[in-house]
């Protein structure tokens, strides 16, 4: 395989993988559960089927289509960082036509997709796009970037209560939002102690680089209480009952957890608190409204 020739095709041995590595398809669990539990939450009765399926598709394209131009904006920076340098658009194993391409049809899903939903998922929806495709800019001036991130991730919650018919005059599906954006907030900021010195020489903006990894861990442990505090917020707005608050509690202490594996002189369970613990939060979360739904 040629990795610097940026103009190669991927052999079809491994396309799949490729481009699911691309755009961290993994990743996925940190945001579609909460996007299902606005859907659940909004929700009267059980939501249709045809509405679980096109909301999943318009979650899907706009996570595909964040990601990939994610790894276009970040190329030639990712090219420079030696924990990044082997991702598929610096290697050249996906031309940047080709994920520029991926990237109009990952934005094209996600309009079809929002066709079929409540007329507000439409009217909402170049809000959505401009802010899915602004926040990978972000880092360029601004150490507030894990927050854009956060809402715009958080974004998909809100995009499943919407998507439910549910109204963004009321309380709850902004409590959620604020929730899982902190959350993400939070993680992300974990993650970024791993490149705080390629930020600094490349003159990024990251939590950080801007106040060193231990304030920025405290940082991170503050936005966790955010996201606490806000999910108790969700399960009182929402009259949840005990199936939520057993998840919750398992929630809270999986996040303190994580903070107890990332030290400022140790960053080797970076993505273990990162990846592993994230994703169960997520899919606890999601499996206690859903439950507490059902009974």
């Amino acid at each position: 395989m040629n990795n610097t020739t940026e103009s190669v095709s991927p052999p079809a041995k491994g396309l799949f993988s490729e481009w699911s590595e691309m755009i961290k398809l993994e990743h996925t669990v940190f945001a579609l559960p909460f996007a299902l539990s606005g859907l659940l939450l909004a929700s009267a009765a059980w939501p249709s089927a045809a509405t679980v399926f096109w909301t999943i598709a318009a979650f899907a394209g706009a996570r595909a289509a964040s990601m990939t131009l994610n790894r276009l904006i970040d190329a030639k920076i990712d090219a420079r960082n030696p924990r990044t340098k082997d991702r598929s658009i610096p290697a050249g194993r996906i031309s940047v036509k080709q994920a520029t391409l991926f990237t109009i049809g990952s934005f094209a899903i996600m309009a079809a997709a929002a066709t079929q939903l409540p007329v507000l998922c439409v009217q909402l929806l170049p809000i959505a796009i401009i802010w899915l495709s602004f926040y990978s800019f972000t880092k360029r001036f601004t150490w507030f970037c894990h927050i854009v991130l956060g809402i715009a991730i958080g974004g998909a919650a809100l995009g499943g209560w919407v998507a439910a018919g549910g109204l963004l005059s009321d309380p709850a599906p902004w409590v959620l939002m604020l929730a899982v954006a902190t959350w993400v907030g939070s993680f992300d900021i974990i993650y970024a102690c791993q490149d705080v010195d390629i930020d600094r020489s490349e003159k990024l903006h990251s939590i950080p680089a801007r106040f060193g990894v231990a304030n920025a861990l405290n940082i991170s442990s503050a936005l966790h209480v955010v996201t606490v505090l806000s999910l108790i917020g969700v399960g009182l707005l929402c009259h949840l009952g005990a199936f939520y608050w057993v998840g919750f509690a398992i929630v809270v202490g999986m996040l303190i957890y994580e903070h107890s594996i990332v030290k400022p002189n140790d960053l080797s369970r970076v993505n273990a608190a990162f990846f592993t613990i994230n994703g169960v939060v997520s899919i606890l979360m999601f499996f206690a409204i859903l439950l507490d739904k059902l009974f």
